[in-house]
């Protein structure tokens, strides 16, 4: 048995693995129905189990967009949702303050972050990126390990019909140097419960110690596993369940301490426990995903599915069909729950997912073009009877999901390209370019996911220069952080003498007019033109002229025209690539664009050959380029929300934005109240909600003149001027007598905007200070960015409720009232940081300042001997004002009223200031 035991104690905590054909569990059923095998069935036994036997209250899977929960990037455990009860600052007026017994069915995502398995999905039998948990839960010590334990052993054994035989548990060995005793308890309930000695197994912290975090909750686990073997050889063991025991709480300086209160978090995943159930050797071989791969071979005619891993798997085609099953399930529960791909965080995970998606199912499956939104009705019927949200939202799924494999499509062919032109040029032994990877990646120009592209190098045979790669996203994420406040960045420009010789040469000034050049499609999506264009001239470095350049220089780039917007009116220069016509195999990174005297010069790093007269198409970074797009629209909004928020003389000082957020300066006597930013925010998101169109035209700078309520800087414009206008056509917006420039945002403005001021989607301002006197700086951000925003700050509005009702509640000794505290204090460093509306931050800060004042005096007060009361009440103040003036008070403690009489009014109101600062 010794051996056994040592066998099993490998896999487990692992997914099921491959392994000869194994017959599942027997049908020995405990009850009088056949046991529950299909998935809906399973799914749906689990809930009925917990709510009609043992009286738990079925809530709702969360959202897999964390709410205001800025650590994580999607929900990926069934107790994110009550994390807030864990805490303890759930606030105390909400419904989730009543919860005693809980269960649910929890859509998961594990992509991207700390618990992250995308790179392992396709790889083996069991990854996946969405899963279900199967979970109850039992807070404030409405039951705890004993409940717990017989609830799972019942409903495995009686109600699924799992023969006990199969079943094997672990649980806590102790840890000597945390203090931490053997969870000798979990193992006698196991005993009690007719588990042999021999199948209860001991695990140190790293298997059956569970922690939320690096501080907070945290407490023994019991394990059940699976044994797949079924008592022929040596025990297979997987884990089917997880039953956490919070008892403890991880403080600060990483000791423990016990909970006040003790509480049940379990946690079983569908997808295994449906494995087990339909006697599977992978949970891709399980009704959850049988109607996908089936719809998968129909509709790209590749060989059916057979299960193949590793080397089994010629051509890599059951890894496509695990990979394109999981992502898309992954993209459709994901955009039901209003997370759509984008440029950063959790958006640009799923970005990333989307287009591992196109590159297996149309390089190695050979599906055609459209195939993945064929998919998405597959996932509805399969999943949308336990989450209608997929019901709803389908026809949305299946465009976004179309729309952006469209738009990958020709990226993956012409990166497929590079890779291959380049690795003809390697040697045997040598490493692919971390350069080259770079400008194919997401943070380069072609979009490609970086995991992909080492995973279509793998393949080959070849590996990537990590070192070099690591080297490039250090430099991408200082320029990143550098963004915030923005410095002018001298790059390459054309100095007095080389402006002066294109000047003696005649060349003609550069014509940019194509970067205006792009589209809003039906699906609402833009689609953005190319354009052709012919070299020049080129500069080194140090600036000087010449006919060519080659490989692995640094060079500036002059074109008779082009695309790429250059960096002027605080938007932020584009950046993209550029190929030559007719050869689409070299593609040449383009970092930036800048205009000087009329020439826009790119910024380009040569893999080649370049030179004078070479005719070149060029390419900017779409989704670099819509992210400023938007948040330009927004500057313009915000400009005019100002004006109606503070007064129609309020003058903007400057701005700048880039993809990743705007700043705004405006002249200001005081800095903005709570109230006012709040109501600017108001005035943004109302214009937003309608959705108006965005009109831009070029006029003469004389027709600009006279125009009330036009928006111009102190700058010298152009002739002609473009003019934007929201909700307004150009021509009446410029009429004098329609006044229409009062009512609306109207600028002289040369930048990239939106076409229609919904996609904004929200605008938070999240920063404010004064950099110098007279000048109020705004920081703001939008979309994805300002919802998550808003979403933080309403729970970080929450915890402090939660606080204040803790504080209130009085505290019975002082280290009770030390930690109320500490925890005011570790409130104050999360609001004073965090990324939430500015208005709600200010609210806050005054807020916990009065709290951690009274949490203070508390303190003093059990120091002394003192019991603290909620001393300060509405009665006892009054009482002290109404005494000093020979009168009496009555009331409550909040509400108060009394009599007297005096001939120094301001003598009362000070006694009245002087009680009320005594008591807080």
């Amino acid at each position: 048995m010794a051996a056994s035991v040592a066998a099993a104690a490998g896999p487990l905590r692992r997914a099921i693995r491959r392994s000869p054909q194994w017959p599942g569990p027997s049908r020995r059923a405990l009850s009088s129905e056949a046991p529950p095998t299909q998935a809906a069935a399973v799914r749906d036994a689990f809930l009925s189990f917990f709510r009609d036997r043992h009286g738990h209250r079925l809530v709702p899977s969360a959202s897999v967009r964390p709410r205001g929960d800025p650590s994580l990037l999607f929900v990926n455990a069934g107790m994110n949702q009550f994390k807030p009860i864990f805490l303890g600052t759930v606030d105390p007026r909400s419904e989730m303050a009543g919860f005693r017994r809980v269960a649910n069915s929890q859509k998961c995502v594990r992509a991207g972050g700390r618990h992250s398995d995308l790179e392992d999905v396709g790889r083996d039998l069991s990854h996946h990126t969405f899963f279900e948990m199967l979970g109850n839960w039992a807070f404030g010590g409405e039951y705890f390990k004993e409940e717990a334990c017989s609830m799972a052993w019942e409903l495995l054994t009686q109600v699924y019909g799992i023969p006990e035989d199969r079943l094997w548990v672990s649980y806590f060995v102790g840890d000597p140097k945390a203090g931490l005793c053997p969870d000798l308890e979990s193992r006698d309930i196991w005993l009690s419960l007719g588990v042999p000695a021999g199948r209860v197994l001991s695990f140190g912290p790293q298997e059956n110690f569970w922690e939320m975090g690096d501080a907070g909750p945290c407490g023994p686990c019991t394990e059940i596993h699976y044994d797949m073997a079924g008592g022929v050889g040596a025990p297979q063991l997987v884990e089917l369940w997880n039953l956490v025991f919070m008892q403890h709480n991880r403080e600060a300086d990483g000791s423990l301490q016990p909970l006040p209160q003790r509480h049940v978090d379990t946690g079983m995943g569908l997808e295994r426990l449906v494995a087990v159930l339909q006697g599977r050797r992978s949970t891709y071989d399980t009704d959850l995903f049988s109607p996908l791969l089936s719809a998968i071979h129909q509709g790209c005619g590749a060989p059916p599915y057979s299960g193949r891993v590793g080397a089994a798997d010629e051509g890599h085609t059951d890894t496509a069909y695990r990979v394109v099953a999981d992502h898309i399930r992954t993209l459709s529960i994901c955009i039901a729950d209003g997370v759509s791909p984008g440029m950063s965080g959790a958006p640009l995970v799923l970005r990333r997912i989307l287009r591992r998606a196109v590159r297996f199912s149309t390089e190695v499956l050979r599906a055609p073009p459209g195939f993945l939104g064929s998919l998405v009705p597959v996932v509805v019927e399969t999943l949308g009877d336990a989450y209608p949200e997929l019901q709803r939202n389908s026809a949305k799924i299946t465009n976004l999901v179309s729309e952006d494999e469209a738009a990958f499509l020709a990226s993956l062919q012409r990166g497929r390209r590079i890779i291959e032109r380049t690795l003809r040029r390697l040697g045997p032994s040598d490493v692919f370019p971390a350069e080259v990877a770079w400008s194919l990646s997401l943070s380069g120009n072609l979009g490609l996911p970086l995991d992909l592209v080492k995973l279509m190098l793998e393949e080959k045979g070849v590996q990537l220069d990590s070192a070099g790669l690591e080297r490039l996203a250090q430099e991408e994420a200082q320029h990143r952080a550098q963004q915030a406040e923005p410095v002018q960045e001298q790059g390459l420009q054309l100095d007095v003498h080389a402006l002066g010789e294109l000047q003696r040469r005649g060349v003609p000034p550069t014509d940019d007019s194509p970067k205006y050049n792009y589209s809003l499609q039906p699906s609402g999506g833009y689609e953005f033109g190319t354009c052709e264009a012919q070299v020049l001239q080129l500069y080194t470095e140090d600036g000087t002229s010449v006919a060519s350049v080659g490989e692995g220089q640094r060079c500036g780039l002059l074109l008779d025209k082009t695309n790429f917007y250059a960096e002027q009116g605080g938007q932020t220069s584009d950046r993209g690539y550029l190929v030559r016509v007719g050869q689409q195999d070299v593609l040449f990174p383009v970092a930036r664009a800048q205009v000087c005297g009329g020439f826009v010069l790119h910024e380009v790093a040569a893999p080649e050959c370049l030179k004078v007269g070479d005719r070149v198409q060029l390419h900017v970074d779409e989704a670099w380029r819509l992210s400023c797009m938007e948040k330009h629209t927004a500057v313009h909004l915000l400009n005019w929300a100002l004006r109606q928020v503070l007064g129609p003389g309020t003058e903007q000082r400057g701005s700048h934005l880039n993809p990743e957020r705007l700043r705004f300066d405006v002249a200001t006597q005081a800095p903005l109240t709570p109230e006012q930013l709040r109501a600017v925010e108001g005035t943004v998101q109302e214009a937003v909600g309608q959705d108006e169109a965005v009109y831009m035209e070029e006029v003469a700078l004389s027709r600009t003149a006279h125009v009330p309520g036009l928006r111009s800087l102190d700058e010298v414009y152009p002739d002609p001027v473009r003019v934007v206008s929201v909700g307004v056509p150009v021509a009446h917006a410029l009429d004098p007598a329609s006044q229409a420039a009062l009512q609306t945002s109207v600028e002289l403005c040369c930048g990239t905007h939106l076409l229609r001021t919904g996609a904004v989607g929200d605008l938070v301002i999240i920063g404010e200070h004064q950099p110098s006197k007279g000048t109020t700086r705004l920081l703001a951000v939008t979309g994805e960015q300002a919802q998550q925003a808003r979403e933080v700050g309403q729970s970080l509005t929450q915890e402090v409720e939660a606080a204040a009702a803790r504080l209130s509640q009085g505290s019975r000794d002082v280290a009770e009232a030390q930690r109320l505290s500490k925890d005011m204090g570790r409130l104050t460093d999360v609001v004073d940081t965090a990324v939430m509306p500015q208005w709600q931050r200010r609210g806050l800060q005054a807020t916990l300042k009065a709290l951690q004042r009274r949490a203070n005096t508390a303190i003093r007060k059990l120091e002394m001997g003192q019991s603290p009361t909620p001393a300060f009440t509405a009665e006892a103040w009054a009482l002290a004002v109404c005494s000093h003036m020979g009168g009496k008070a009555w009331g409550s403690r909040v509400v108060a009223q009394g009599t007297g009489s005096t001939a120094d009014l301001e003598a009362a109101l000070s006694t009245a200031r002087a009680y009320a600062l005594n008591q807080l």
